[in-house]
């Protein structure tokens, strides 16, 4: 499993290891680092449907950034889609912190159908030698949705077997449950190479190797509250230092390897009924 840790943009000159950036931190550097390690890059979709319903910016003036990223800062492995997450707050809503957001108001379906109307567009946009690599996004909530989705694609001439990764959304808010468990067996029971979007320990302990990559924003947390020695000094903050991330990585990767010393038990039938 890749694992690419979330990161600020300046991270992408000096730290070592995978990365994932936001478009949303990209776009606003005016000069931008040389990466010295492989990287992928977030839309950052859903800060885009639940702050404002909608995508401020358009297919096109993402795809030029992505040139731009490619260009400039090397490395770029992939990139996420504008595609439409389907978490009930970005659907319907609510107050967070004390900010109030109005959601897309839509439903699921059409979230679903517009996440593949969007991969079609920036793929036919994308129509230069060497372009960026966007990655599909399977969406969903309920289990059958994501079976949707699946056919979604397929009825598109999209083929996620066939694909290098492929993105599992809606997930990064109950990773760590049985329901995204059994989803993650059914479709790497299929052969689809999955990434998981904002993972965090407890799910990768669960079911880390059956991924082909995940990404995680989950170590700075732990730096807010961490008082002591770094290796570049005493520090009363870590949630913005990439050796205290470092070492977060190598810790959660080495207690990924020790619970997946034996062969992964998973069931016979996946939760879509078909024999894995």
């Amino acid at each position: 499993m890749e694992f690419y840790l979330g990161a600020d943009v300046g991270w992408l000159a000096h730290a070592g290891y995978p990365l994932m950036v936001s478009h949303g931190r990209l776009r606003r550097a005016v000069n931008l680092p040389r990466a010295i390690a492989p990287w992928v890059c977030d839309s950052r979709g859903f800060t885009e449907l639940q702050q404002h319903g909608r995508w401020t910016f358009t297919a096109r003036e993402y795809v030029t950034a992505l040139r731009r990223y490619q260009a400039e800062v090397g490395q770029l492995v992939w990139a996420s889609p504008m595609d439409w997450m389907c978490e009930p707050a970005v659907i319907h809503g609510g107050t967070f912190h004390g900010v109030t957001f109005a959601g897309t108001g839509l439903n699921v379906v059409e979230h679903q159908r517009r996440t593949v109307d969007n991969l079609l567009e920036l793929r036919a946009l994308l129509d230069q030698p060497g372009d960026p690599h966007i990655v599909p996004a399977l969406q969903g909530w309920e289990p059958a949705d994501y079976l949707r989705c699946w056919e979604m694609y397929d009825a598109a001439g999209i083929d996620l077997l066939a694909e290098p990764v492929v993105g599992l959304g809606s997930t990064c808010r109950r990773e760590a449950t049985a329901e995204v468990q059994e989803l993650v067996e059914a479709f790497s029971a299929r052969g689809v190479r999955l990434h998981a979007y904002g993972a965090k320990t407890r799910g990768l302990l669960m079911y880390g190797q059956l991924l082909a990559s995940a990404d995680s924003f989950a170590w700075s947390f732990g730096g807010r509250r961490r008082v002591g020695r770094c290796q570049h000094g005493v520090v009363k903050w870590e949630a913005n230092c990439p050796t205290r991330a470092g070492e977060w990585r190598d810790a959660v990767l080495a207690n990924i390897a020790t619970a997946h010393r034996r062969p992964y038990q998973g069931s016979m039938v996946d939760m879509f009924g078909v024999a894995a």
